[in-house]
């Protein structure tokens, strides 16, 4: 007979908005989670998305979703911050990262007063400054404050590279690096398709300009949520899939490896006090260790670079 385990909780702070209740919606179909709380400032939105997600209990799902406040954090194993405000027409970017900056240092406090010791997934963005941001504001042993990084630009780049080679996504070994943003690191020298290195596997599938195949790869993988956006108003579905993945590494201890956003000082050459997006060996408790790539020198250069980028940011922060 299996020990009975304890009951797994997950608390999305900002789980009334579009991410938010997309994170919600794809839990309920985790095996590893029980409950599901939603906190927001419009709580009745709240009560309706969690609502909405718990008809669906009458189909098979394992998973209660229910609305609450800061006090119904407190046995959440994880508290997923996806709250954030949208980026008002004549506001620029820069203040738009402090009003976002002050909603993190206001509801992370709040939520991890009242949890014992859970992981905090930042989601919202800009994520690397606003995961450093909610680092300074916890008082949570280190590994348990992360963002989720470059978790989603990762699996964009499998999926393109899958698509242009004619192969599953899942074929393809992958990793985004640095800041989730225009800086972002595609590690190139570690990519791999079934196995064969991305190089080999170029020349043996007729690409004949590798570093152009490269150059147009990466500007689609960044500029990915633009056309998104574009379209739809809004990116939901992509990052709520890789949220609860992370999750689920989380709650099973899997140990599996994600590009989540963690102090980048001191890993791959890099000495600049800022999140980025590394990969991550992510179980219980949160990260229990980052991996140190063989970068190509090209590479640690572009990785510093992209520090220096979400540094300068955080220098210029109010909050």
């Amino acid at each position: 007979m299996e020990p009975e385990r304890s009951r797994r909780t997950v608390a999305i702070v900002g789980g009334a908005g579009a991410v938010g209740s997309t994170t919600a919606f794809a839990l309920t179909n985790s095996r590893l989670v029980d409950e599901v709380v939603l906190v927001d400032v419009d709580h009745e939105r709240a009560v309706g998305q969690a609502t909405d997600l718990g008809h669906g209990a009458a189909f098979p799902s394992p998973t209660r979703v229910r609305a609450g406040g800061y006090e119904d954090c407190r046995n959440a194993d994880v508290v997923i911050v996806t709250a954030g405000a949208a980026q008002d027409p004549d506001e620029t970017r820069l203040e738009l990262v402090d009003r976002n900056a002050g909603i993190i240092a206001d509801v992370v406090p709040k939520a991890t007063a009242a949890a014992d010791d859970p992981v905090v997934l930042v989601v919202t963005n800009p994520v690397d400054v606003l995961t450093h941001v909610a680092r300074s504001v916890s008082e949570l042993p280190a590994g348990r404050v992360v963002g989720s990084g470059t978790v989603l630009d990762s699996a964009r780049l499998r999926h393109t590279l899958g698509r242009e080679f004619g192969r599953d996504p899942a074929a393809v070994d992958a990793y985004v690096i640095g800041e989730h943003g225009d800086s972002s690191v595609p590690v190139w020298s570690a990519t791999t398709v079934g196995g064969v290195p991305f190089e080999s596997y170029c020349a043996r599938h007729g690409v004949d300009d590798a570093d152009a195949f490269r150059r147009r790869i990466r500007r689609e993988v960044r500029e990915a949520a633009y056309g998104i956006i574009e379209r739809t108003g809004r990116t939901n579905y992509g990052v709520a899939r890789s949220v609860t993945a992370v999750v689920e590494s989380i709650l099973g201890d899997d140990r599996a490896v994600f590009t989540l956003s963690v102090p980048a000082a001191g890993h791959h050459g890099v000495d600049r006090d800022a999140h980025v997006g590394l990969p991550c060996v992510v179980g219980d408790g949160g990260v229990r260790g980052v991996l140190e790539l063989d970068l190509a020198p090209a590479e640690r250069r572009a990785l510093a670079d992209s520090a220096a980028v979400v540094g300068e940011s955080i220098d210029r922060l109010s909050v």
